[in-house]
């Protein structure tokens, strides 16, 4: 008999190296199994009914996160990141802001509004603007604001300056900070030319399309800072005179201010709160414990909530409102289509603008008979000139199907996202919203005096001339530098072209305040490049208007957008309840979950879009702005 064949000792290792990796494999996967069982079970059985709304309840809103048209991330991420208070993922819908808020107007259950906007991120103006009139319509409805705040931001201060009361904390390091608009980018000419040997060569039309001189330059060009300036100058105006309105305080106290910071915070001995208080930005100086103290005193007692008072959070008075709506409605639709983000050839997911993925959502609204007329919401800084073609013919389809079309622009809508409105039955923007930029450039990047500053050449041979043309690690060739500009010039000539023809213009006429010029949404106006001041709302009653639907309770809005994965969607609302929170928070799992996101950033992906693999590097037209102001 053959005894069986001993392993060496080599083997034994790998074999029982693999088998504690097996075994570790397993229980992980279990005990992942098993957390999502518990949370199965605790949304399923832990949650309970939805409380009902009392009177006299004070609506808590306190936006967590930038305001947003649409979300940028999973909903699966997105909870996890709300029940565990984590800092990825924080975005606030504007819509949700504002039903709320407009909800909250006419609720007779809710008595008053405690505004804390310490966890609010950087937003667009228009965005901003839209919520400060959304609280200005509560106040003027005889509901008291009262807002807190460790400092504000100036765009902080623009929504807590509609308040009754503006409280801020008497230690505050932040205070109010009315310090006016910026745009400042980096310059890579000297590090990419002089120390790394990379040559970009720039393909554009517009003399004020400046999207790519970083690239180029050392400094912003003069043409570049004069139209900055220009529409910078007008959002700012604008800012201090909003400000100015809800507080009863001169425009031009306040750019005093601005202008004499470092002089009025030494004259206050460094002490920023007092200085808010005595400049009559803030009413009083209050701890968050006296301003709970002051809520409780002038609402209901609860000991059982947070604070101390009755009190109602946004999101579950949202779901107070969504549970009060129908779920069955079969009037006929304004549907809403949000172009939020870079535009990108192909599918993109949400929060971005795809050439494939938002036609796609175009043509379900055309091919749906319940939906009467569409309202593409731009918030877009621009991008590939063909996906933003793609987009526009789906537009101009819609309106041969006959339903009417109306672009409600945001925060921005410049360049490629001005390429995707214009062809609209009617444009709304608000004052500030950032548009213009009708423009068009293509970036090549040559590394050949990089390689040679290694000791590496490039040789070879070719069957015609250009073959191997844009080949990065050769020279470009005049030829090809031809070659691209004509295509570049063609690009500048078909915007300009769909815009005139769209606006019912000369091409002169738009190539006169196109040329790659950005304004504000009222200079736009201006120059007809936009046909009325509003936010989505007014967009949303002209369409329906258009379509010729009747009353408002006659019809529907609703937002065409990538349904949700039914487990996704499951997740979200499990983990949005106290007792998933709080497990979520508990067992550390969050953290874990949220570890396996990975944020893009905008200049690694103008980098990855301009060069593909082997050396060789295509051209893009772009129609592009990098124009937020700061």
């Amino acid at each position: 008999m053959n005894e069986p064949r001993r392993r060496g000792p080599i083997a034994r290792l790998i074999v029982g190296t693999w088998g504690a990796l097996n075994f570790t494999r397993r229980l992980v996967f279990n005990l992942l199994f098993l957390f999502v069982l518990v949370i199965l079970l605790v949304g399923l059985f832990g949650s309970g009914k939805l409380a009902p709304l009392s009177s006299r309840t004070t609506l808590v809103f306190a936006p967590e996160g930038q305001l947003v048209d649409q979300y940028s991330c999973d909903a699966f991420s997105r909870s996890v990141a709300r029940a565990t208070h984590s800092s990825d993922c924080r975005e606030v819908r504007l819509r949700d802001a504002l039903r709320a808020l407009d909800a909250a107007r006419t609720d007779k259950r809710i008595e008053r509004v405690a505004v804390y906007l310490d966890e609010l991120q950087p937003s667009g103006f228009a965005s901003l603007r839209d919520v400060a009139a959304a609280l200005a319509s509560v106040r003027a409805a005889g509901k008291e604001i009262v807002a807190y705040g460790d400092g504000f931001s100036q765009g902080q201060y623009l929504l807590a300056a509609q308040a009754n009361d503006i409280f801020i904390d008497p230690m505050s390091q932040g205070g109010v900070m009315i310090d006016g608009l910026a745009s400042y980018r980096q310059y890579y000419r000297e590090a990419l030319q002089d120390k790394l040997g990379v040559d970009m060569h720039l393909f554009k039309v517009g003399q004020y399309k400046s999207a790519a001189e970083p690239y180029l330059l050392d400094a912003a060009s003069p043409a570049s800072k004069e139209a900055d300036l220009f529409w910078m100058g007008d959002i700012w105006q604008r800012l201090l005179a909003d400000i100015g309105k809800a507080r009863g305080i001169a425009p031009a106290t306040l750019e005093t201010y601005a202008n004499n910071l470092p002089e009025e915070v030494a004259a206050a001995k460094g002490d920023l709160a007092q200085l808010a208080l005595d400049q009559k930005l803030v009413t009083g100086l209050k701890t968050s414990d006296e301003v709970d103290a002051l809520l409780t005193k002038r609402g209901v007692a609860d000991e059982d909530a947070e604070g101390g008072y009755r009190q109602v959070s946004l999101d579950t008075y949202l779901q107070h409102i969504d549970g009060a709506l129908p779920k069955a409605d079969t009037r006929p639709q304004v549907a809403v289509v949000v172009a939020q983000g870079e535009i990108a050839g192909g599918k993109q997911p949400a929060g971005k603008v795809g050439g494939d993925s938002t036609s796609a959502l175009l043509r379900q609204t055309r091919d749906d008979d319940n939906v009467k007329a569409v309202v593409l919401r731009v918030n877009s800084p621009g991008g590939e000139v063909f996906a933003s073609e793609l987009i526009r013919r789906e537009v101009d389809a819609l309106k041969k199907a006959g339903k009417p079309v109306v672009v409600s622009m945001g925060d921005v809508a410049a360049s490629g996202g001005y390429w995707i409105s214009m062809n609209a039955d009617r444009i709304y923007a608000d004052p500030s919203t950032i548009t213009g930029s009708i423009g068009i450039f293509g970036l090549f990047p040559t590394i050949d005096r990089t390689l040679n500053k290694l000791g590496v050449k490039t040789d070879g041979v070719a069957t015609a001339k250009y073959a191997g043309a844009f080949d990065i690690t050769r020279p470009l060739d005049p030829g090809v530098a031809t070659t691209v500009q004509s295509v570049i010039d063609k690009g500048y000539r078909d915007f300009t072209g769909k815009v005139a023809k769209a606006r019912g213009k000369t091409i002169d006429q738009i190539d006169s305040v196109a040329q790659g010029r950005v304004w504000s949404g009222a200079q736009a106006q201006e120059r007809g490049l936009v046909d009325a001041f509003g936010g989505l709302s007014d967009a949303v009653a002209d369409a329906a208007a258009r379509a010729k639907l009747g009353k408002p309770d006659s019809w529907q809005t609703t937002y065409v957008e990538d349904s949700v994965v039914p487990l996704s969607q499951m997740f979200m609302d499990m983990m949005q309840s106290n007792a998933g929170a709080k497990l979520l928070n508990a067992s550390g799992m969050g953290e874990l979950l949220l570890a396996r996101r990975i944020h893009d950033s905008a200049p690694l992906r103008f980098a990855q879009d301009a060069l593909e693999q082997r050396g060789k590097a295509r051209v893009k037209a772009l129609a592009y702005c990098f124009c937020e102001p700061m």
